[in-house]
């Protein structure tokens, strides 16, 4: 069984946060996460061409015959998975995905407390965590959602649609609890209220992930204001979470065909490679930062210049976030910060 995580109070010069880890874990543990982290990973690498080989298969095997006949049976996890809905796993994610926190030796710092966020939750109010950035597999965000109190596991995730309805795709990273990132689905969702209407949104997607490096932290933010005009007028919060190492544990290919389908498709499907070179994401330490809550209002219509307002703020909150903390993920002392 894992360790109990520590915790300890620190100052900033403005805010208090706490600290949260797990003591040093057994070696077998961190094997099983880096086994569980490549996983993932590959599972964006080997979808489409499997998915791809099935459908030949089956045309085969029902029109031409050519293949050897056991061969179909390699298509049985592609057809399960067609016709079987995604599941969201809370107890997948607390109980397995738990491994890779010992890999990454995942941490997390926290300027809003559990207790906050619960009163805030008890509200009925309902909070927007626009996380940043992405990476290649959001290992960080997987992390936290293993880490978290049982209240915070039932967040659900905005998500690509071609990551919620393809076959195996939709299934692997299903368990985290994923909706469609369409307005009209995450507007339906909100209306919940509390933790179970609330909302991680990955505000640069998979945009962002072909613009950071391991020397640069870039993200796409100054054209994206639709998730603040939509906090406003659904009277949400805004709670910035930072993913230090999200940018670090895979390097992405930006050019060639596959760059251009992975921006086109809003998924990871161009070549990456971590630890020793190969698709194996490096075991280099993840840090989840919670900001504090911003503070909005509800606008039913808001001005250009209400969202600009916001919007400014949240990319200065982002900004001081990432400068307060980045020495705490090994390898960000010297990084320099941008938001295109």
């Amino acid at each position: 069984m894992p360790k109990t995580p520590t915790t300890s109070a620190a100052t900033s010069k403005k805010f208090n946060y706490t600290v949260h880890k797990r003591p040093s874990a057994p070696f077998y543990r961190k094997v099983l996460g880096g086994i569980f982290a490549t996983c993932f990973a590959l599972s964006y690498l080997v979808t489409l061409p499997y998915i791809l080989l099935s459908i030949y298969v089956l045309w085969d095997y029902f029109v031409r015959s050519a293949l050897p006949g056991w061969m179909i049976w390699t298509t049985v996890p592609f057809v399960i998975s067609t016709i079987v809905p995604t599941q969201h796993s809370p107890f997948f994610v607390k109980h397995v995905v738990d491994s890779m926190i010992d890999y990454f030796e995942f941490s997390e710092i926290r300027e809003t407390s559990d207790e906050e966020l619960l009163e805030f939750f008890g509200k009925g109010r309902t909070a927007i965590l626009a996380a940043q950035p992405h990476g290649v597999v959001s290992f960080t965000g997987m992390c936290s959602g293993s880490f978290c109190i049982d209240e915070f596991r039932k967040i659900k995730t905005a998500a690509a649609s071609v990551v919620t309805s393809v076959p195996i795709l939709k299934h692997v990273m299903g368990i985290f609890g994923l909706i469609d990132a369409s307005k009209k689905s995450i507007v339906r969702h909100m209306k919940k209220g509390g933790a179970a209407g609330s909302i991680v949104i990955y505000i640069g997607g998979i945009a962002e992930l072909f613009k950071s490096s391991r020397k640069e932290e870039r993200l796409y933010l100054s054209k994206r204001k639709g998730f603040i005009k939509l906090a406003l007028t659904t009277g949400s919060d805004i709670l910035p979470l930072y993913l230090l190492g999200n940018t670090h544990s895979l390097t992405v290919v930006k050019s060639g065909p596959l760059a251009a389908i992975s921006r086109k498709m809003g998924v990871s499907i161009t070549y990456f490679w971590g630890w020793k070179n190969l698709p194996i994401p490096r075991p280099d330490k993840l840090v989840y930062v919670r900001g504090r809550l911003l503070g909005m209002p509800k606008i039913e219509e808001p001005t250009q210049e209400d969202i600009d307002f916001w919007h400014k703020k949240y990319c200065d909150e982002v900004e001081r976030i990432f400068e307060t903390y980045k020495g705490a993920c090994p390898g960000y002392e010297n990084k320099k910060f941008y938001i295109d």
